[in-house]
C-alpha cells in the first residue's frame, strides 16, 4: 500500500476509533436516522472528507480510484460502521460521472424493481433505515430517491428497510444516465468485501486476545490444542478473504472488474460463516450476549455475506465467465490475481 494510501487509511483509523464506538453504534442502531448520534457521527465523516474521496479534484474530491480506498473500507468493518460511507462515496462518484446534482447526506446503494403502476419497489435495502438517500437500480435504469418519501417496512436487522416510492415519486426524483458497465449487485459487493475484511479481522483478533486471557484448568484456553487448531483455521480465513478483497477494489477508477469482484465477495462470504463460527464457539455463550461487542461484528458479517448475492451466487458468476473463456484456465486466474496494481 503507497503511503499516500496509508494516510486515507489512518485518518478514517483515527474518527472511527474515536467517534465510532460500540456505544455509539448500538445508540445509532436503536434510533435509526433521527437518533443524534447518527447525525453526529455523519457530520464527523463528512468533515473528513472521505465520502468524496472517489470524486475528481476539480468538483471537491481526492480523484482517488477503489484501489487507494480499500483501507478506508476496510477501517468500516473493523469498527462496525453502521453508516453506508462506502456507498456513499461510490454513489456520489457515480452521480458526478453523471452529471447529476448531488444530494447532503448518506447515499446507499439497492436494487429494485419497477411496479405496473410506475412506482419502485425495494425488497431489501442495507442501511435504509439511516441512508437519507437510495441510489436504486431498477432494470437498467437508475434513480436517486429520498428516504424522507419512501415508505418504509422494517427487515431482520435494525439497520435494514423494505422500501417502496408511488410513481409520482420516482418521476419527480432525478434519473440517473448509466452505461452496460455499472451494475447495482456488482458495485454494492465491491464495497462490502472489504468491510467484511475488516470485521473478520477484528473478530480474529478479539477472538486470539480472549483465548489467551480466559484462564480453564489453569491455564489459557488457548493453550489447547483443539483451540489452537480453530484459530489457526481462522487465521487462514481472515488473510485470504483480506487478499481476495484487495483484488475486489483493483482496478482504474470506480467501477471495478466483474470476475474480480466474484472472487473477492465469494471468498469474504465463505470466510465469514467459518470464522463468526468459530469466534463463537471459542468465546462460548459470552459472544451472543447483547452487551459483549463481538456479536456487533458477527451479526454484519451474517448480514453481509447475503449483501449483493452470497458466496453461491458470486461462484456462479465465476463459473460462468470461466465457461465462456475461450483459453486456458490458468490464464483467466491470472488475469484475476494479477497484483502488478495491487495495493
Amino acid at each position: 500500500m503507497s503511503q499516500d494510501n496509508d494516510l486515507f487509511a489512518d485518518a478514517a483509523r483515527q474518527v472511527l476509533a474515536d467517534q465510532c464506538t460500540p456505544p455509539v453504534v448500538r445508540a445509532i442502531e436503536s434510533g435509526g436516522r433521527a437518533a443524534p448520534a447518527t447525525q453526529q457521527l455523519w457530520a464527523q465523516l463528512e468533515a473528513t472528507g472521505l465520502a468524496d474521496a472517489l470524486l475528481p479534484e476539480d468538483e471537491g474530491g481526492a480523484g482517488l480510484g477503489l484501489t487507494q480506498v480499500f483501507g478506508v473500507l476496510e477501517q468500516c468493518g473493523a469498527h462496525a460502521l453502521p453508516l453506508p460511507l462506502g456507498e456513499t462515496m461510490v454513489a456520489r462518484a457515480l452521480l458526478a460521472q453523471a452529471g447529476v446534482a448531488r444530494p447532503t447526506g448518506s447515499i446507499t446503494l439497492a436494487r429494485g424493481e419497477r411496479l405496473p403502476d410506475g412506482g419502485v419497489r425495494c425488497a431489501l435495502v442495507r442501511g435504509g433505515q439511516v441512508a437519507d438517500h437510495v441510489l436504486v437500480q431498477a432494470g437498467s435504469a437508475w434513480h436517486l430517491l429520498a428516504m424522507a418519501d419512501a415508505q418504509a417496512a422494517p427487515q431482520a436487522l435494525a439497520l435494514d428497510a423494505a422500501l417502496a416510492w408511488s410513481a409520482a415519486q420516482v418521476e419527480a426524483a432525478p434519473g440517473v444516465p448509466a452505461d452496460a458497465a455499472q451494475d447495482a449487485r456488482t458495485l454494492q459487493a465491491a464495497v462490502v468485501a472489504p468491510q467484511m475484511a475488516g470485521a473478520l479481522g477484528d473478530v480474529f483478533r478479539r477472538t486470539l486476545q480472549y483465548a489467551n486471557e480466559r484462564q480453564q484448568f489453569g491455564r489459557p484456553i488457548g493453550k489447547f490444542q483443539a483451540i489452537q487448531h480453530q484459530l489457526a483455521v481462522m487465521s487462514e480465513h481472515v488473510f485470504a478473504a483480506r487478499m481476495a478483497a484487495q483484488l475486489g477494489c483493483n482496478g482504474a477508477g470506480v467501477l471495478p472488474d466483474r470476475l474480480r469482484v466474484a472472487t473477492a465477495k465469494a471468498r469474504c462470504s465463505e470466510a465469514a460463516l467459518a470464522v463468526a463460527e468459530f469466534a463463537h464457539a471459542i468465546h462460548g455463550a459470552i459472544g451472543f450476549t447483547a452487551e459483549y461487542d463481538l456479536q456487533l461484528f458477527t451479526r454484519r458479517l451474517h448480514a453481509w455475506r447475503q449483501t449483493a448475492g452470497s458466496e453461491s451466487y458470486w461462484h456462479g458468476v465465476a463459473g460462468q465467465a470461466l465457461l465462456a473463456h475461450g483459453g486456458l484456465t490458468l490464464d483467466l486466474v491470472r488475469r484475476i490475481t494479477d497484483v502488478e496494481m495491487m495495493l
